[in-house]
């Protein structure tokens, strides 16, 4: 039995029923037989078992009362996984199958994301299992209260910095950062990112997920000597990062005729109408349905799955688990060329074996969809400056992070020996700076 067998089995024990931690943990330690062949001392000082152990979790109770006066009760979270490079950065998740489980998968994926992103920041994320959806402004603002009375306690730009991510945008940040700056007495900008652009927000936040992945997908094409321009490309989800990469996929000339959510997806032939996407997603907070019913020629599909579409491009941007193996089947039989994950974790292993069999380019997440944590820590670089940068100017840092990002996992990969290979790159080029900084600092 390996050390990389030995760590998994330990990792499976103390934690029982976290499957998807699970898979996080064994989708990065599969990657790294190479990088401990070369450098023993990963070994010897115990980085892998120390990485794979969370600094903090904390866990907590939110009472909050609903618009008929009843009390409800919700479980909160934030695991603060790793601080070697920084001050913990990473979203809070409102959605109902938010357990420990999740919140650790998500922290353990977000240190090495994080990591290849080049900024000063660890890795960690939060949540709870209340549910925004069909709830009022003055329910979701009761709720994130009591929540943020319980979570200020361990915030600060210099400790921990939550942002957004399911079920938590623009609305949840600002009543978030408002109880905080209530309990706190301080205008500490920097403790949050996602924030309004009026008060210390940053431009292209909102958009830089989606944007991110994009960007990666098309510098994925690149290197097969093409680009996104006329390309067929499938996307799933219909939030924010599902919106803004349907966005930049067609700002570089691409066909996107998809989006989905738990109702079904729509396959719209022509390419999907943003304009009619972002009232219906992001002002009437209404449903792949309502869409379909106002676009000519749109179809709302129930019965089946997104992947089922022919595409040259899939931009999996939903939820974890979304593409398993008989979706990757179909992708690879209707001739995909490139998948760039917009979502934490979208691909299941099984789908993740069948296009490495097929030659298939695949990015995961911790790479491709690094554009968000990365624009979250330009935010914090403006709000410690008090300063406020252009769309054009932070849009163009977040186009040379996403190249560095692609650049790095490939450069990676070639020098541990398996070219083109996104996820070892990945993996590798992640662990390697956060475990040199482990143990720069000793045993803590």
């Amino acid at each position: 039995m390996t050390i990389l067998d030995t760590v998994y089995e330990t990792v499976v024990k103390r934690n029982p029923g976290e499957v998807e931690f699970h898979q996080a943990v064994k989708e990065v330690l599969d990657s790294l037989g190479p990088v401990l062949k070369r450098h023993p001392q990963y070994v010897e000082s115990a980085v892998l078992e120390r990485m794979c152990e969370p600094e903090r979790q904390i866990i907590f109770r939110v009472p909050w009362v609903d618009d008929q006066g009843k009390v409800q009760i919700n479980r909160g979270f934030r695991v603060e996984y790793n601080s070697a490079l920084g001050p913990y950065k990473g979203g809070l998740r409102f959605h109902p199958s938010v357990y420990l489980g999740i919140i650790k998968f998500l922290g353990f994926e977000q240190v090495f994301k994080n990591s290849l992103t080049g900024m000063p920041i660890g890795g960690g994320k939060g949540g709870s299992d209340f549910d925004p959806h069909g709830r009022s402004n003055g329910e979701v603002m009761r709720f994130c209260q009591s929540f943020m009375t319980e979570l200020y306690r361990h915030l600060g730009e210099y400790t921990d910095v939550p942002a957004g991510d399911i079920g938590v945008g623009g609305r949840e940040i600002g009543y978030l950062f408002g109880q905080y700056k209530r309990i706190t007495n301080r205008y500490e900008a920097g403790v949050l990112t996602g924030k309004g652009l009026t008060w210390g927000g940053s431009l292209v936040r909102t958009e830089a997920t989606g944007y991110g992945t994009v960007l990666f997908a098309n510098r994925m094409m690149e290197t097969k000597g093409s680009s996104l321009e006329g390309q067929r490309v499938t996307v799933s989800g219909g939030g924010n990062v599902a919106i803004y990469a349907i966005e930049k996929a067609q700002q570089l000339g691409a066909l996107c005729h998809s989006f989905s959510d738990s109702s079904g997806y729509v396959y719209d032939e022509k390419g999907i109408d943003l304009d009619l996407l972002k009232q219906v997603k992001e002002v009437e907070r209404g449903r792949a349905a309502d869409y379909a019913n106002r676009r000519e020629g749109a179809k709302l599909v129930t019965d089946g799955s997104v992947w089922d579409i022919p595409t040259d491009v899939a931009l999996p941007c939903a939820t974890q688990n979304e593409l398993p193996g008989d979706a990757a089947s179909t992708l690879v039989k209707n001739g995909v060329k490139v998948i760039a994950e917009g979502a934490n974790m979208p691909t299941t292993p099984e789908g993740i074996e069948v296009f490495k069999a097929a030659g298939v380019a695949y990015a995961p997440g911790k790479a491709a969809n690094a554009g968000g944590v990365a624009t979250s820590a330009l935010e914090m670089q403006q709000n410690a400056s008090r300063d406020s940068w252009d769309f054009e100017y932070t849009e163009k840092r977040l186009a040379q992070i996403m190249e560095d990002i692609h650049d790095n996992c490939i450069q990676t990969a070639e020098e541990y020996g398996a070219p083109g290979d996104y996820v070892l790159g990945a993996n590798i080029a992640g662990f390697v700076k956060v475990a040199d900084a482990m143990i720069s600092m000793g045993v803590v």
